[in-house]
């Protein structure tokens, strides 16, 4: 695909910003779909595909948890290794302000609000990820070395089967 029909987000602005090479993967979106649906559409395996969560604290304060497709986040465990009573996913609308994205199109990449980042340490080891480029059918394939390089997000390990 070329760089021509690159959708032109917030996200790809702090990519290109960055020097970061990435592919382009457009896909017919599908509310609900989730990453099983992109992954399908896509071809690749699910477990590559990286949703981006925005979840809140005990506190309110909002968050970024990037886990793998085919697992769930284990939020009694984050907020145990984060040091938080309690995390939970926000509400959509909550999630939307936060980010600035549309839920189902949140990268973690450009965020409106700087927010911690935690990430499923077993995505760092994967030789490749596909993940949200900032808008509902798009993820943009990249390196896991690029999520330490420009998020610096802290490795957890809260996935479970799901």
């Amino acid at each position: 695909m070329s760089k021509a029909k690159t959708p032109v987000t917030a996200a790809i602005r702090l990519l290109r910003q960055h020097k970061v090479g990435f592919s382009d993967h457009l896909y017919e979106y599908e509310e609900r779909g989730g990453t099983a649906h992109s992954a399908h559409a896509l071809g690749l395996p699910e477990h590559a595909v990286v949703k981006t969560l925005i979840m809140e604290d005990d506190r309110h304060e909002p968050l970024i948890v990037l886990m793998h497709g085919d697992l769930q986040v284990s939020t009694k465990e984050l907020a145990r290794q984060i040091g938080a009573r309690s995390i939970a996913p926000c509400a959509p609308e909550v999630a939307n302000r936060h980010s600035g994205y549309l839920v189902g199109g949140t990268s973690p990449f450009g965020t409106r609000h700087a927010m911690p980042v935690y990430v499923e340490a077993t995505i760092l080891e994967l030789p490749r990820i596909w993940i949200n480029g900032g808008k509902r059918g798009y993820l943009i394939g990249i390196e896991p070395s690029v999520l330490s390089t420009v998020l610096k997000p802290l490795p957890v390990r809260v996935g479970i089967p799901g």
